[in-house]
């Protein structure tokens, strides 16, 4: 079984892109429109449960996510690859690049949630479980992680697109597969360079958080702050992400 999946590109360098809780691929459109396709070759795939893969049955983890993901490379040919996550899916980029190992070529993880999960607390777990299915609860979720310095327009905008993106059901597996996953221990199988990448107003994976988290699981990844970005900088700086992104896979990618 192969995932729905957008191929953009058709460079030598290629680059598996993996998509958060909130909504399908398309959720990188923005960024889309700065890509080089012309050096690069971007697999965007959804997630079962999402987007094109709405309707392809799945167990929602992160296991099942670097299953997809490696199979959709084998699919396309591609023996060696770099691998793009956002927030949930920066999680399951460094699930990747533990499964894949030496053909993974690089990581970048955006926003991302550890391999270690996040610990919330019990009055914060109930919060973000009830996003499932609580707007209100979705609108305070989305806000923090955007910093509550943007329109709400772009709040709702979110809360829509995930409601439009994806199952109910799926949307609450995958909350548990990002929370309560936790492969640790496997961090140090990670050869790979990484690069980092938090936002500056992320009220979510704060930079504070990203700090704490990443260096003791890989000494060797590289950290970076995004400016004037939240948890989302493929909408807010799309620009300057894609532009981070190339120049960091092209340091190890061969052309």
């Amino acid at each position: 079984m192969i995932v729905g999946h957008e191929v953009i590109g058709a460079g030598a360098r290629k680059v598996i892109v993996l998509h958060g809780w909130f909504g399908d691929h398309t959720i990188w459109s923005p960024a889309c429109l700065f890509l080089d396709r012309a050096r690069f070759a971007w697999a965007f795939l959804d997630y079962r449960g999402y987007g094109a893969s709405r309707a392809i049955a799945g167990a929602h983890t992160m296991r099942e996510i670097s299953a997809d993901a490696v199979a959709l490379a084998d699919h396309l040919g591609w023996d060696r690859f770099s691998v793009v996550g956002h927030s949930m899916g920066g999680m399951a980029a460094q699930r990747v690049a533990v499964d894949a190992g030496p053909r993974v070529q690089a990581v970048v993880a955006v926003t991302p949630v550890p391999a270690s999960g996040v610990p919330f607390p019990p009055d914060l777990d109930r919060v973000f479980a009830a996003v499932v299915r609580d707007d209100g609860a979705a609108r305070t979720v989305i806000g923090g992680s955007l910093g509550q310095r943007l329109s709400p327009a772009v709040t709702e905008y979110m809360l829509q697109f995930a409601r439009r993106t994806t199952t109910p059901d799926a949307f609450a597996d995958y909350y548990t597969a990002f929370s309560k996953t936790d492969f640790a221990a496997d961090a140090k199988q990670v050869k790979a360079p990484m690069l980092v990448l938090s936002g500056e107003h992320d009220g979510g994976v704060s930079t504070g958080f990203v700090t704490a988290s990443f260096p003791p699981l890989y000494p060797h990844a590289q950290l970076e702050i995004i400016p004037n970005a939240g948890h989302y900088p493929m909408l807010e700086t799309p620009a300057y992400l894609v532009t981070r992104i190339e120049a960091f896979i092209a340091q190890y990618a061969g052309a």
